[in-house]
C-alpha cells in the first residue's frame, strides 16, 4: 500500500515536471533567441553619424561594448569553448578598433590587448576552429590597428606567417575568380572595403536591406557607401535588439524548422503538435512565395523542403536544380565546403517519391560522395564543432532515412545532443532554438517514461507467452524481446499499449506459426491448423490433432477474440472477423508454400512472389494494431485498394529484405526463395550477384513508390497514422535483414536493451556541457 501510494506521488511528480518543461519549450517557439555578437556590434559602433565624423552613428552600441567587455579582458560570448579561442581574438580585436576610432576606454583597450597578447599563439594551433572568414579579417584588422597607431607586442615572425597566409588565399581566390569566391569575399568584405568595388558587393543586398543577413559586412558597407536600405536594415535589427546585434539576422526559418527537427528526432514532437503545425504552415506559405530566406540559403531549403514533405505538404524538387553540384559549388556556401548544408542537401535528398526526381537522385550521388570524403584532409567549414558535425555525418551516412528506426533514433539523438551547442560564421552565437537544456531534459524523462512502461509490458508479454503454452514448443524461435522490441520501436508512445501489445503477440505467433510450417509439423497438422481455423468454434480438447496444434490454436484464438474486444472501444465495432480471415489468409499461404517443398514445385517468380508477400507475415501484425491505433479503419477503408496497395508494396520490401539475406540458408534446406528462383529462371545465365541486384532495385521501387503512399494527401482514405506504421515496419525490415538474418541469428540484444531496458542519464550528458550555458548575451 505505502510502496504504491509512493509509485503515484513520483508520477504525479514527474508528470507535472514535464508539464513545465513542455510550457518552457512551447514559449522558446514563440520567438526566435539570437546572443549578441561583439564582433558585429563593433562594426555597428564604428559608423560615424552622418552629422558628425567625429561622434558615432550609433553611440548606445558603443555604451554596450564598454559594458561588456569579459573579466579577462576578451569581448564575445562567455564561457566560450576553449577551441574557439580565435573567435575571442578576432571579437577582441574589432572591440579594441572600435573604441581607438572613437578615442575612449583606453583602459579597456590595453585590458584587451594584453588578452590577444597573451592567447596569440592559439592562431598557429591547428586544433583550433577559425571562424569564417578569419584568416583574411584578422590580420586585415592587425593592419588597420597599426595604422591607428596601436602596438600589438606579437613576434613579428607570427605576424608576418599569418599575413603572408592571408595573401596566398587572396592570390588564389582571385586568379579563380568564381562565384563563389566573389560571394566570400563580399561576405568578408569589412576586412577588405579598401580594395573593393562596391558594385560587385552590393549585388548581395538583399530585400531586408542586408548583405548576408549580417550585421557586421551591412554596417561596413553602409559605412563605405551610405546605402539607405543597409541603414534601415541596421535600424531594424537594433530596434529588436536594443544595444547591440547578433551575428546573423533574420534566422527565424531556419531557427523554427531546425527546433520541430530536433524535436522530431529525439521522439517529444508529439507534445508539441500545434506549436510544430502552426510553424510548418507558415513555412509552406513562405515557400509558395519564394521568400528569400528560404531559398538563397541551400541549408534553409534543403531542410524546409524534407520537413514539408514529409508532413505532407506538396513541395516540388525544382528548387534544388540550383543547387546541383556545380552551381553549389560557385555559391558562397559551396566555396566555403559547408558541411553542414552539404548534410542537409544529402538528407533532402532521401526524400524521392517521384521517379522523374532526377535533381534529387543526383543530388544524393554528390553529396554523399562529398560526406564520404576524410574531413581532415579537405579544408571544409562547419557551423558547429567539429566532433559534433562528424558525429552527424557519420549518423546520416550509416542511417540513411528509410533504415532509421524511430526509438533508435531517438535514443541516438538524445545521446549526442548538445545542449549548449555554439554556432559559428564570422564569429559565435547560441540560440536557445537550435539548442536548450530543457529540450534534452523533456527527451531523456519522456524516453525513460515510456521505457518504464515498455519494461511492463515486456513482462506481460513474457507472461502471456507462459499462459499460453507457447514456451513449450521447443521447435519455436523464443523472441519475446525481439517481437516486443518491434513494436517498441516503433509505436512507443504510451497511449499506444494496445496497439504495441498487438505488434508484439502477433509477431510471437507468426514466428511460432511459421517455424510450425518450417520445421515442427506434419501435413497432417498443417491441414489440421487451417480446418480449425474454418470451423473456429470447437472444443480443442478433441478436435486437435496434435498437442502442438492445441497449443497454436488455442493461443490464436484467444488472443484474436481478445483484439477484437479491445477494437470496440477503437473501431466502434469487433473486427474479430476481419482478423479471422486475415489469420486464415497467412496459413493457407503458409501450406502452399510447404506443399511447394513437399512436391518440390517450382512456381513462376510472380506466383511466389504473390503468397511469399502473404507468408511474410506483415498483414495480420499491421492490421492488427491498426484497429487498436486509434482512427477508425472502416471495413470499406480495411478493404480498399489503397491500403492493399500500401500493404503489398510493404510485404514487397521485407519479402525480398528477408530472401536476400536467408537464400543461402533456405537453399540449403530446400526451401524456396526469390534469388534462387530469379538464378532457376534465368536459364543458366543469371548469377546470384545478378539476382541479388535485380531484387535491391525491386526494393528500391517499391521503397520509393511507398513513401509516396505515405506522404499522398491528395486523395487519401487510409489515415496518415495508419500509413506511418506500414513505413516503421518497412524500417523494421530493414533492421533486421539489411545485412543479414538478425532476426535469427541473435543479434540485436544491445540495440533491443537501449529501447527498452538500458535507461538514459540527464546528468552524464550535461558532463562537461555545464561549462558553456547560454549566457546573459542572450536576448529577445
Amino acid at each position: 500500500m505505502i510502496a504504491s501510494a509512493l509509485k503515484k506521488k513520483n508520477n504525479s511528480t514527474t508528470a507535472l515536471c514535464f508539464e513545465d518543461t513542455k510550457e518552457r519549450i512551447k514559449n522558446i517557439f514563440k520567438k526566435v533567441e539570437l546572443s549578441i555578437s561583439s564582433y558585429d556590434t563593433a562594426w555597428v559602433a564604428m559608423i560615424p553619424s552622418s552629422t558628425s565624423p567625429h561622434a558615432p552613428f550609433f553611440p548606445q552600441c558603443l555604451n554596450w561594448l564598454l559594458d561588456n567587455q569579459l573579466v579577462d579582458g576578451s569581448w564575445g560570448l562567455p564561457d566560450r569553448h576553449p577551441l574557439l579561442m580565435n573567435d575571442s581574438l578576432l571579437s577582441t580585436l574589432a572591440c579594441i578598433l572600435a573604441l581607438k576610432q572613437w578615442n575612449i576606454a583606453e583602459d579597456k583597450i590595453n585590458k584587451g590587448l594584453e588578452f590577444i597578447e597573451s592567447n596569440f599563439t592559439s592562431i598557429i594551433d591547428d586544433q583550433q576552429q577559425h571562424p569564417i572568414g578569419f584568416d583574411i579579417l584578422f590580420p586585415s584588422l592587425i593592419e588597420y590597428a597599426h595604422s591607428l597607431g596601436i602596438n600589438i607586442a606579437i613576434r613579428s615572425t607570427t605576424l608576418e606567417a599569418i599575413i603572408q597566409k592571408r595573401d596566398r588565399e587572396l592570390k588564389r581566390g582571385f586568379e579563380c575568380n568564381s562565384e563563389g569566391w566573389k560571394a566570400y569575399l563580399a561576405y568578408v568584405s569589412e576586412g577588405m572595403l579598401n580594395s573593393m568595388d562596391f558594385n560587385t558587393i552590393i549585388k548581395y543586398q538583399r530585400k531586408n536591406g542586408s548583405l548576408f543577413n549580417s550585421p557586421a559586412t551591412t554596417a561596413a558597407v553602409f559605412q563605405h557607401s551610405n546605402n539607405a536600405d543597409c541603414l534601415s536594415y541596421l535600424q531594424s535589427v537594433l530596434q529588436k535588439f536594443g544595444n547591440a546585434v547578433p551575428t546573423v539576422y533574420p534566422l527565424d526559418i531556419y531557427g523554427r524548422l531546425y527546433m520541430i527537427d530536433s524535436l522530431e528526432r529525439l521522439g517529444i514532437d508529439r507534445h508539441f503538435e500545434k506549436e510544430i503545425q502552426s510553424v510548418l504552415d507558415e513555412t509552406y506559405r513562405y515557400w509558395l512565395q519564394e521568400e528569400e530566406d528560404i531559398f538563397l540559403d541551400p541549408t534553409t531549403c534543403a531542410m524546409a523542403f524534407r520537413i514539408l514533405r514529409l508532413n505532407g505538404y506538396d513541395v516540388s524538387s525544382d528548387p534544388f536544380y540550383q543547387y546541383s553540384e556545380d552551381k553549389f559549388a560557385n555559391s558562397l556556401k559551396g566555396y566555403l565546403k559547408d558541411v553542414s548544408a552539404v548534410l542537409e542537401l544529402y538528407k533532402a535528398s532521401q526524400v524521392i517519391i517521384h521517379p522523374d526526381e532526377s535533381v534529387l537522385f543526383k543530388q544524393s550521388s554528390w553529396t554523399r560522395h562529398f560526406l564520404e570524403q576524410d574531413s581532415s584532409t579537405y579544408q571544409l567549414y562547419a557551423d558547429k564543432l567539429r566532433i559534433y558535425v562528424d558525429n552527424e555525418v557519420n549518423e546520416v551516412l550509416n542511417f540513411p532515412q528509410h533504415k532509421n528506426l524511430e526509438r533508435m533514433l531517438n535514443r541516438r539523438s538524445v545521446e549526442h545532443y548538445n545542449a549548449n551547442e555554439t554556432r559559428i560564421l564570422k564569429t559565435s552565437y547560441r540560440s536557445c532554438n537550435l539548442a536548450s537544456k530543457e529540450i534534452l531534459k523533456l527527451a531523456v524523462g519522456d524516453f525513460n517514461l515510456c521505457q518504464s512502461i515498455h519494461n511492463q509490458e515486456l513482462k506481460q508479454l513474457e507472461g502471456w507467452i507462459v499462459e499460453n503454452r507457447l514456451d513449450k514448443l521447443k521447435f519455436a524461435r523464443q523472441k519475446q524481446a525481439y517481437c516486443y522490441f518491434i513494436g517498441a520501436a516503433t509505436l512507443f508512445s504510451p497511449e499506444l499499449s494496445d496497439s504495441r501489445l498487438a505488434l508484439a503477440k502477433s509477431t510471437v505467433l507468426v514466428t511460432v506459426v511459421d517455424d510450425f510450417f518450417d520445421v515442427g509439423s506434419s501435413e497432417e497438422e498443417q491441414l489440421n491448423i487451417i480446418q480449425l481455423f474454418k470451423i473456429w468454434d470447437v472444443d480443442v480438447d478433441t478436435v486437435c490433432c496434435s498437442e502442438a496444434v492445441k497449443i497454436i490454436f488455442s493461443a490464436m484464438r484467444s488472443t484474436i477474440c481478445e483484439f477484437g474486444e479491445k477494437s470496440v472501444k477503437r473501431q466502434g465495432r469487433n473486427v474479430t472477423e476481419n482478423l479471422i480471415k486475415i489469420w486464415s489468409n497467412m496459413i493457407q499461404s503458409m501450406f502452399i508454400e510447404a506443399e511447394w517443398s513437399r512436391s518440390k514445385t517450382i512456381p513462376t517468380i510472380d506466383v511466389y512472389m504473390e503468397n511469399a508477400c502473404e507468408t511474410f507475415g506483415l498483414e495480420p501484425l499491421i492490421l492488427t494494431a491498426l484497429y487498436l491505433l486509434g482512427p477508425k479503419l472502416s471495413d470499406d477503408v480495411a478493404t480498399n485498394k489503397e491500403l492493399n496497395y500500401i500493404l503489398k508494396t510493404t510485404s514487397i520490401c521485407g519479402r525480398l529484405l528477408n530472401d536476400i539475406q536467408t537464400f543461402k540458408r533456405e537453399f540449403e534446406q530446400g526451401k524456396l526463395n526469390a534469388v534462387t528462383l530469379h538464378m532457376v529462371h534465368g536459364n543458366g545465365v543469371v548469377t546470384v550477384e545478378d539476382a541479388i541486384d535485380k531484387l535491391k532495385s525491386v526494393v528500391e521501387e517499391n521503397r520509393m513508390e511507398l513513401l509516396r503512399l505515405v506522404l499522398q494527401e491528395k486523395g487519401s482514405l487510409v489515415p496518415r497514422p495508419c500509413k506511418d506504421v506500414f513505413w516503421k515496419m518497412m524500417k523494421a525490415s530493414y533492421l533486421f535483414y539489411d545485412e543479414n538474418d538478425k532476426f535469427t541469428l541473435n543479434e540485436m540484444y544491445s540495440t533491443v536493451n537501449a529501447v527498452i531496458k538500458d535507461p538514459i542519464f540527464l546528468n552524464e550528458l550535461l558532463g562537461d556541457s555545464k561549462k558553456h550555458t547560454l549566457s546573459k548575451a542572450l536576448v529577445v
